[in-house]
């Protein structure tokens, strides 16, 4: 027995001369050796020339590509670069200065430097029934105005009476944030303005007073102030003038019971605790208005109120002159006739039915204007001059815009449910 490995009988079976190819066979192994031959030369480089071309161009852009990624890291390491402590790379901001210029800034200029801070200090007593009682000097707010006059060496602020009320003290902040002691020179609770003075030696700008009556509704305007106390000082804001001629109710004895109509300006600029006294300015920046108070509810916005310069001129200059308003006074005590009830309408003042409405006299002081024209308690005042008069607000509006000391005044009243009329002279509260 012979052993064979598998080439020997591979070997033998093919030189076999029984086993015969057919021409078949014979032309694919021809075939195949000639592919076999085509793949061995491909194999050992003969792609030719487009096969280099297409290989460099692929190594190029790989090269490219890790060039770019590799750039940033590479330029901070060439010399004239430089790169800040966080690591990053500084980035340069191009920043252009235009100074703009438009009517607001234009008046906001002008007056500004009109405008001042004034702080109240009054005289606030501490301690209670453990300790002795003691005072001491405190700033209890904080308000506005407007340098309206230099003259020598005094300088004149207007502001609002609430502003000052109560003070024993006041000091004045000017816009570089020096401060001067300030006296009083005048108040007036009727229209909540005062005036105070202080040395002219570092006034710079006097307010130029504007006319309010030529405001149109609609017209921008500018509030200058110090809203919130002297930290916001000299704060701007806009708006414009949304009514003319208003008319507010004010409470001036705290019993919040309306003592008076106020005859203000209505605008939507914004008016702040503090702002009061400061200046309402046009775009010319002429004063026409000093800020008084604005309507602060949850459901309000845009509510602001200022007293007409025109209005406020003349109580400036009585001010200025005798420290207070010299108005005309009848010598009575009021009582509006809604707030009586109607069984005292019909019983006590013997009024008609169709008298609803009218000022009764509860008191008459002796040897005054009233008194001495023969007015009574009860009587029910219904008319003045020929205007009707239905509150008590319309009663001191006619008595003080319209009336001077030494006016006659002529009203109609009803007296045990019958109308007399009445012809008295009007004084100074100062005589009675």
């Amino acid at each position: 027995m012979s052993y064979l490995n598998d080439d020997d009988k591979n070997s033998d079976f093919l030189n076999n001369d029984e086993i015969q190819k057919s021409p078949l066979q014979e032309r694919l192994e021809r075939e195949e050796k000639e592919m076999q031959a085509k793949r061995s030369k491909k194999k050992d480089g003969g792609g030719g020339k487009g096969g280099y071309f297409f290989s460099g161009l692929i190594g190029v852009i790989i090269g490219a590509l890790l060039v770019w990624l590799m750039l940033p890291g590479l330029v901070n390491q060439m010399p004239g670069t430089t790169t800040s402590s966080s690591g990053k790379n500084e980035t340069t901001i191009n920043q252009v200065a235009t100074e703009v210029t438009t009517d607001v800034t234009g008046a906001v200029e002008k007056a500004s430097g009109a405008v001042v801070g004034i702080t109240n200090i009054q005289e606030v007593a501490s301690g209670g029934f453990w300790n002795q009682q003691t005072t001491q000097d405190k700033e209890t707010g904080s308000g506005s105005g407007v340098i309206y006059k230099v003259e020598g060496d005094t300088a004149f602020i207007v502001t609002n009476n609430h502003v000052i009320e109560g003070a024993k003290q006041l000091e004045v902040t000017m816009q570089d944030g020096s401060k001067e002691e300030a006296q009083l020179v005048g108040s007036d609770v009727w229209t909540d303005l005062a005036v105070i003075s202080i040395s002219a030696k570092d006034v710079k700008t006097v307010a130029t007073f504007g006319n309010s009556d030529v405001l149109k509704q609609g017209e921008t305007v500018i509030a200058i102030g110090n809203p919130l106390g002297l930290e916001f000082y000299g704060s701007v804001t806009t708006g414009v003038v949304s009514g003319k001629d208003r008319s507010v109710p004010v409470d001036l004895n705290g019993d919040k019971v309306a003592d008076w109509q106020q005859e203000v300006l209505q605008t939507d600029a914004a008016i702040n605790p503090g702002n009061s006294g400061g200046a309402l300015v046009n775009l010319a920046g002429e004063l026409i208005g000093i800020n008084s108070m604005k309507i602060s509810e949850s459901s309000v916005e845009g509510l602001g109120f200022s007293i007409p310069i025109n209005s406020a001129i003349p109580i400036i200059q009585e001010l200025e002159k005798n420290g207070e308003m010299k108005r005309p006074t009848m010598g009575i005590s009021l009582l509006d006739l809604t707030d009586v009830p109607a069984y005292y309408q019909q019983q006590t003042l013997k009024l008609p039915k169709e008298i609803t409405t009218g000022v009764v006299i509860t008191d008459v002081i002796a040897n005054s204007p009233a008194s001495k024209a023969g007015v009574k308690e009860y009587d029910v005042i219904v008319e003045m001059d020929g205007k009707k008069i239905e509150t008590s607000i319309d009663l001191r509006k006619h008595l003080y815009n319209d009336k001077k000391i030494g006016d006659t005044l002529t009203m109609k009243v009803y007296r045990e449910g019958k109308l007399v009329e009445l012809t008295l002279t009007l004084t100074n509260s100062d005589s009675l």
